[in-house]
């Protein structure tokens, strides 16, 4: 392989992702090993890759790939999502430039254009996935509209409509006057905006139904003020009302005012959902157009409610004024009428918060309408079970209040959409408007003849609504299996329930709660263990990363540029499960770095010519990184137990760059143009293939190329680091480990003498040690000489004046200097290193004299700080005894 001086990842990638595939190391069947399955939250076919896949999808890898090193059969189900409103406005825009217009189409033709996209833009996202190096088994790769996948959405609407748990009705929905559709509530962005607060006189209703023709000559009770920010609505109102403890209103209690423009009577009525305090204290009621509104509309019986605007939000003849205009144009044409006829107050500038379409844009509208719904009451309790009892883990486990409180409000799922691209709802219509429920349309005849002999198959028609995207994605771990086609097939049986799934918290309730109670519903089985929640992506300043706002970077544009290995350790850099990541370039910088770091390591040890006839100086060395590894090893297993993948990966991080690079690799290598003993070198290139297979999850590629060099020994084909066993825990001589921290600390020390005090790295330095501890120093003396330049050292029992003294935990030392010594500046050093341990010493008394402190916290970090005090106390004393010599 390459010795070239840098790491080239453009030479790589592609060349072991290539192999990866060819010898199918991705590809899983079921077999006598132990499962572990990931499904892929299917991404849109409209996608492409963003920030949020990016992250999301590393840590999928990491978690899979170390599952396959570790001897389990990982499987990774990887797939797109046919997202119909999404989807079908690309399709729309796509026909609208080539001068066609979807109402010109039939549903047939406009489907095809819809297919012919699909194949061509719908798996763009997962190719990029691959740059990014992710290991799911594509043979698998599934669609949520191909044809196994849409009949088990068909079935699963028949088994619940036979059930008595999905009805049609009117409701309340989010309309988008764009795509002309419903949508979900997760498609609802909300979005603060500039807008107006419009002040509008009510005036009270004379007896005779009339007002006065003089407005200004009747008394100031006679009306109410309404503060809107929708003038537009005020022709679909069904009352206006007020607090029953606000004594301003309650002598118009019961009495009627007049619509302004319209003149239309209606009740002022009085609910505590009112509040007093905000706008005027008065509120009008429009039911068809307010989510809040309707439910008092239906607490009070406001039928039939009036819906003043079209399917494409313009106002209709019910609106009686303004007919076929925008609703945003009415706004203003409203406001001047108003202010024309004296029923406008005053405006404001106001902000507000208003939702917006995911997928268009467009202002939502709330809106009764005629849709399907689930009954969600029944799903939620065996859903909500699940995570309170522990059987599904939210990690981390701060999401389950928001869980519970979600289930335990939970409302209608809204699951028809007014669209074409989708799972078509099997509902097939009389002329009589009565309809009957079957898969297909000769199940729905025999099925309409019993209701009516005389009936022609011609005479049905079917619904035109498609299924909510979400009511295909909440089957996801059952039918990318083939679970609802044939549940006892061998790939359902071996791989469901799956292990883990990772996604985003604004979706936990959307899709993994509803996963959750499919799974219940349909197989009697949770669908998963674990629910890996990760943060959102934001950019330094705390902003989510958007297209809109310009901030998100182009993720290829960073594999191109810092190589998929330094992006994915830049994305785990700092990305505790739950909480955002304030993503910043310079991590896959960092990333880019620790590669480079790796690579010059390998150089570093693969030019080490070998002697075999050289003894082996460095077992101290070689048995403490034994040691260190095993140590380090069960730190990062038990990030990884608690999904803490960041740290895991810091704690490698820490390993390879500090312990195994920069001390090591400094203990053992030879000195310059000298060879190595044949000991020496077995023992690193053996720990370097270990922290080659810790590294591998994190970093696939590098690791894969490194591990085929000659320096590892010859490879066989199959012989790659991607199934390469998981490195395991060995024995750990915690003493050891406690001594080298001390060696550690006194070359720091020593390389801190020579800074201080200017003395050349060149200069070999003399060493006294006092022994207050059991530290075998004899053992670390070669270690000591080789990395602080101490040409020899020896053992005194008293201390050594005018020697630049220092203290490594309980032992004294001394370094002898070749000039005399500035007894000024010596004193002037150590009056400050005495201030500051006084100071510190007084914060850690602070703690242990407080009882809170010392009553909550855990007794190894109570025993810290006495630690941490003994010491402190210690070298306070060998200083002061110093400073009393000079």
């Amino acid at each position: 392989m390459s010795t070239a001086t840098k790491y080239n990842p453009q030479e790589t990638e592609d060349k072991w992702y290539s192999y990866w595939l060819e010898k199918r190391f991705f590809h899983s069947e079921p077999d006598e090993r132990e499962p572990y399955t990931i499904v892929i939250p299917p991404p849109n076919v409209t996608g492409v890759l963003h920030m949020g896949h990016m992250l999301n999808n590393t840590i999928q890898d990491v978690l899979i790939r170390k599952a396959r090193m570790q001897g389990k059969n990982a499987c990774w189900v990887p797939g797109t999502d046919h997202a119909s409103i999404a989807t079908e406005a690309k399709v729309v825009a796509m026909l609208k430039e080539q001068g066609i217009n979807k109402k010109d189409l039939s549903r047939e033709e406009f489907l095809k254009y819809a297919w012919e996209w699909k194949e061509k833009y719908g798996g763009i996202i997962l190719e990029q996935l691959k740059k990014l190096g992710a290991s799911c088994d594509w043979e698998r790769t599934r669609f949520t509209m191909e044809e196994d996948l849409s009949e088990a959405v068909i079935d699963s609407f028949i088994h619940l409509y036979k059930k008595g748990l999905i009805y049609r009705g009117y409701r309340m929905v989010n309309w988008d006057p764009q795509g002309k559709t419903s949508i979900s509530d997760e498609e609802v962005i909300r979005k603060e905006v500039n807008s107006k607060l419009y002040y509008i006189k009510y005036f009270v209703s004379q007896k005779d139904g009339k007002t006065e023709s003089n407005l200004s000559d009747l008394p100031t009770n006679d009306f109410l003020t309404i503060a809107t920010t929708r003038p537009e609505t005020i022709m679909a109102d069904a009352a206006i009302f007020v607090n029953p403890n606000d004594e301003r209103f309650k002598h118009l209690v019961g009495k009627k005012v007049l619509i302004p423009l319209i003149n239309r009577e209606i009740e002022v009525m009085a609910d505590e959902y009112v509040d007093m305090e905000f706008g005027t204290g008065c509120l009008k009621v429009t039911p068809a157009h307010d989510t809040n509104d309707y439910e008092l509309g239906l607490k009070y019986n406001l039928t039939p409610f009036l819906d003043i605007l079209d399917d494409d939000a313009k106002l209709n003849e019910k609106a009686e004024i303004l007919v076929g205009e925008d609703r945003f144009v009415a706004r203003k044409k409203i406001a001047k009428m108003l202010e024309e006829a004296g029923n406008l107050e005053k405006v404001e500038d106001y902000k507000s918060q208003v939702g917006f379409s995911e997928r268009t844009d467009a202002v939502i509208e709330p809106k009764v309408s005629l849709q399907w719904f689930v009954k969600m009451k029944e799903f939620a309790q065996p859903a909500l079970d699940d995570v309170v009892n522990g059987e599904v883990n939210l990690i981390p486990n701060k999401f389950e209040n928001t869980y519970k409180h979600w289930m335990e409000n939970v409302r209608d799922w809204n699951i028809s959409r007014q669209l074409w691209w989708g799972q078509r709802i099997p509902a097939w219509y009389l002329p009589d408007e009565t309809f009957v429920i079957a898969k297909t349309r000769e199940g729905a005849f025999e099925e309409a003849k019993l209701k009516n002999p005389d009936l022609q198959p011609s005479d049905l028609k079917q619904d035109e609504d498609v299924m909510d995207t979400w009511f295909s994605s909440w089957l996801w771990p059952i039918s990318v299996f083939d679970g609802f086609k044939n549940p006892d097939n061998k790939d359902f049986n071996y791989y469901y329930p799956t292990n883990d799934l990772v996604t985003a918290p604004e979706i936990l309730f959307f899709w993994v709660a509803r996963m959750i109670m499919a799974g219940r519903e349909f197989t009697g089985k949770k669908p998963f263990t674990n629910v890996y929640l990760t943060g959102i992506v934001r950019d330094k300043l705390g902003r989510k990363m958007s297209k809109s706002l310009g901030n998100s970077p182009d993720p290829i544009g960073l594999i191109d540029k810092y190589g998929a290995d330094g992006v994915r350790v830049g994305m785990l850099m700092s990305s505790p499960a739950g909480n955002d990541l304030m993503f910043d370039e310079s991590y896959c910088e960092q990333g880019r770095n620790f590669a480079s770091k790796i690579w010059n390591a390998f150089r570093l040890v693969k030019g080490w010519e070998t002697d075999a006839n050289l003894a082996n100086p460095n077992q101290q060395a070689i048995a403490w990184f034994e040691s260190r590894f095993s140590e380090a090893l069960v730190e990062i297993e038990h990030n990884f137990k608690q999904y803490r993948l960041s740290e895991a990966l810091m704690a490698t991080y820490k390993l390879v760059w500090d312990d195994f690079c920069a001390w090591y690799l400094e203990m053992v290598k030879p000195a310059y143009q000298q060879p190595v003993d044949a000991a020496t070198k077995a023992a690193t290139v053996a720990f370097f293939e270990q922290i080659l297979k810790l590294l591998h999850p994190f970093m696939p590629f590098l690791t894969e190329e490194l591990y085929h060099d000659e320096l590892f020994g010859e490879r066989t084909e199959m012989d790659c680091c991607i199934v390469a066993d998981y490195p395991t825990i060995g024995a750990i001589n915690e003493a050891l480990l406690k001594d080298a921290e001390l060696v550690k600390g006194l070359v720091s020390e020593i390389r801190n003498v020579r800074n201080t005090r200017q003395i050349s790295p060149k200069e070999a330095l003399e060493l006294s040690i006092k022994v207050n501890s059991e530290v075998d120093y004899t053992t670390w003396l070669n270690i000591v000489y080789k990395l602080a330049n101490v040409s020899k050292a020896d053992f005194v029992i008293d201390k050594i004046v005018g020697a630049a003294s220092f203290m490594v935990g309980k032992d004294e030392f001394f370094i002898p200097l070749s000039q005399n010594v500035d007894a000024d500046a010596e004193k002037e050093r150590l009056t400050k290193e005495l201030q500051y341990l006084e100071g510190f010493l007084k914060s850690v008394d602070a703690k242990l004299s407080n009882e809170r402190f010392v009553q909550n916290a855990k007794p190894e970090i109570i025993e810290n700080e006495r630690n941490k005090k003994a010491d402190a106390e210690s070298k306070i004393t060998i200083i002061k005894e110093s400073l009393a010599a000079l």
